[in-house]
């Protein structure tokens, strides 16, 4: 769910398996957990929408990822994407007064059997599993099953003061779904996601799903990636950069000495976290 599940192999699963909550994580290489220099939050943290309706973060801009654990508002960080169900309002409108934009992790590709709203998915559009306890894949090509689903959760991110969302898990073609779902299937549920947030006046950004990267560019706002460094991907999102939209990247196994001056050379966002994705992060 929260990470690309199309790589979730032995290795990442045994990462998982060693972080615990009764002690402060570790990184990767074992280096202790204290927060290293980060870049101030007076980096560029948005370009003029032509709308001027959405917030538009722009290439550069320095940026917090958080999905587990009481979120720390006191991350040196432009943006935080933090988890849409479990972050409250309190915390948006804490985050709004320091000056920072705040966006709203939301998983819409597929089901979540922990979420107050589990009773509203239909048993037939339940695939497989993802890889993730009580998560498995949706059959996309119900849009009009999926659509006031979706529409709901944006719903609840406007009504906290989100600036945007961060709907994962919009890559189930490429992964076995227990659907035959296609490229094309993947694009209109795509397009459909990004309407829906667009609809709602809030920015959105496209997880991951590089291979449909060029015909989606136009449709989001920004790009959320994790490990193109360690995939050798990083190049394949040059498309946002080169239209001013920010691509906020993570990494979780890799040095930072190993990534930070290709992602600096193209105009990402990088930092390094921990796979729970707790408040550590390492920057560039």
């Amino acid at each position: 769910m929260r990470r690309r599940a199309a790589v979730l192999g032995a290795g990442l699963l045994l990462a998982l398996a060693g972080c615990t909550s009764g002690g402060p994580p570790h990184s990767q290489d074992g280096a202790p957990t204290a927060t290293a220099p980060v870049p101030s939050s007076s980096a560029p943290v948005s370009a003029p929408a032509p709308s001027g309706h959405r917030w538009q973060p722009a290439p550069g801009t320095s940026w917090q990822w958080q999905l587990s654990g009481t979120v720390d508002t006191g991350v040196d960080a432009a943006v935080y994407d933090v988890d849409g169900f479990d972050t409250g309002a309190a915390v948006v409108a804490a985050l709004h007064a320091k000056g920072r934009k705040a966006v709203c992790y939301i998983n819409a590709g597929a089901y979540e059997s922990f979420r107050p709203d589990r009773s509203a998915y239909p048993a037939a559009l339940l695939g497989s599993g993802n890889g993730w306890p009580g998560e498995r894949w949706l059959d996309i090509r119900r849009l009009d099953v999926l659509r006031p689903i979706l529409g709901k959760r944006f719903d609840l991110c406007r009504s906290k003061g989100f600036d945007a969302v961060e709907p994962d898990n919009v890559d189930g073609y490429r992964n076995d779904s227990g659907f035959p779902l296609t490229a094309a299937d993947q694009l209109a549920f795509n397009r459909m996601v990004a309407a829906l947030a667009h609809a709602r006046g809030l920015a959105v950004g496209l997880k991951n799903d590089l291979d449909q990267l060029p015909q989606l560019v136009g449709d989001f706002d920004f790009a959320v990636n994790e490990q193109c460094a360690e995939y050798h991907e990083c190049e394949q999102l040059s498309p946002f950069v080169q239209q001013h939209k920010a691509v906020f990247e993570a990494e979780y196994n890799l040095p930072t000495s190993a990534f930070c001056a290709r992602s600096e050379r193209l105009g990402l966002s990088a930092v390094r976290k921990h796979l729970d994705l707790d408040a550590w992060r390492q920057t560039c």
